[in-house]
């Protein structure tokens, strides 16, 4: 460790609050928003405008890289006397001579780190990893500007990836800090989709109930109560079959036609019976009118009832008899 690794011993106080990030999507602010993390010397996010880079394309000649190590031997004795100012300074100028040098952008970093930048150190760290993906020092100083920030995930991911690759003390030092949010973190956001995941199964039930209902407001839209509907085609039966079968109520098909005189002479009480059963679904096929509803239940004599729960037949009556038909609606019609 370099002496201005041991000159940010101090700055492992500054990773214990959480502060907001208006990048992060609306479950994370959820997920967090309850959570009671510790929250010591956590510092404002810093908006300077960002530092000089220097040009990564240009050819570094030895003589350069001297001046630039000069530079950095200033900055260093700066920060032993605690101008840190001045040290940045000095590093900047170091990195303008050599800013291929990704040990220069992570030191300046580390005193960004220093004076309460973290946005300024991660723009270095994140020069500095740019040039050197392996660089421990650059996760190092990019986690410790991200815990800073309050970033708890970030930081710990960036901090167990420099442990990985140059393990110190002060990693660890702030790792104790960072990952006790994360676990809470962690819990409450399982926490959090669990209670989404319940959510999410109340809403979808609310829906099947709610479109349940509307279709059976659709089928009692199609139902006339007390009333004979006269059926002219075979979609048309369809249609108040299926109404029929979502409201759970018996069907009573009669076929007939006008030059029938048994019709005629049934007929009346039909209708009368359709009044007395209100909750049983009355149709009327005109065999002349819809003949392929003819066709299709096979009509050969009128007047015929067919009586039909749940798309099946489950009866059927031949014939005029007044007492028969209105025996059978009794029968099937009294649990409707």
């Amino acid at each position: 460790m370099d002496k201005v690794d041991e000159d940010m011993s101090d700055t492992k106080d500054h990773f214990d609050a959480k502060r907001p990030d208006p990048c992060r999507d609306n479950d994370e602010e959820i997920v967090e928003s309850d959570i009671e993390l510790d929250a010591t010397d956590v510092v404002e996010p810093d908006n300077d405008p960002p530092q000089k880079m220097g040009n990564p394309s240009v050819e570094v000649t030895e003589e350069m890289q001297d001046a630039a190590q000069i530079e950095k031997s200033k900055a260093l004795d700066a920060i032993s006397e605690g101008k840190l100012d001045e040290a940045i300074d000095h590093i900047t100028e170091a990195i303008m001579l050599n800013p291929t040098s990704a040990i220069l952008k992570a030191t300046r970093a580390s005193v960004f780190v220093k004076l309460n930048k973290p946005n300024a150190a991660i723009r270095d760290a994140n020069a500095a990893l740019e040039i050197n993906p392996d660089s421990a020092k650059g996760y190092k100083i990019r986690g410790m500007a991200k815990a800073m920030l309050g970033h708890w995930e970030e930081a710990a991911s960036d901090l167990n990836v420099a442990s990985k690759l140059d393990y110190d003390g002060e990693i660890g030092l702030v790792l104790k800090k960072v990952e006790p949010n994360v676990r809470k973190i962690e819990e409450h956001r399982r926490k959090y989709e669990r209670l989404h995941k319940e959510r999410e199964i109340k809403s979808a039930e609310r829906e099947r109930k709610r479109q349940a209902e509307a279709r059976e407001r659709d089928a009692l839209s199609a139902l006339k109560d007390g009333e004979v509907i006269g059926i002219h085609s075979a979609k048309e039966l369809e249609t108040k079959l299926n109404a029929a079968s979502r409201t759970l109520r018996l069907a009573i098909l009669y076929f007939t036609t006008k030059w029938c005189g048994a019709c005629r002479v049934i007929s009346p009480l039909y209708t009368s019976l359709a009044g007395k059963y209100p909750k049983a679904v009355f149709l009327k096929v005109d065999i002349d009118e819809a003949r392929d509803v003819a066709a299709d239940w096979n009509i050969g004599s009128v007047p015929a009832f067919f009586f039909v729960r749940n798309g099946k037949e489950v009866d059927k009556m031949v014939g005029a008899d007044k007492t028969a038909l209105e025996g059978k609606i009794a029968q099937h019609a009294g649990s409707t």
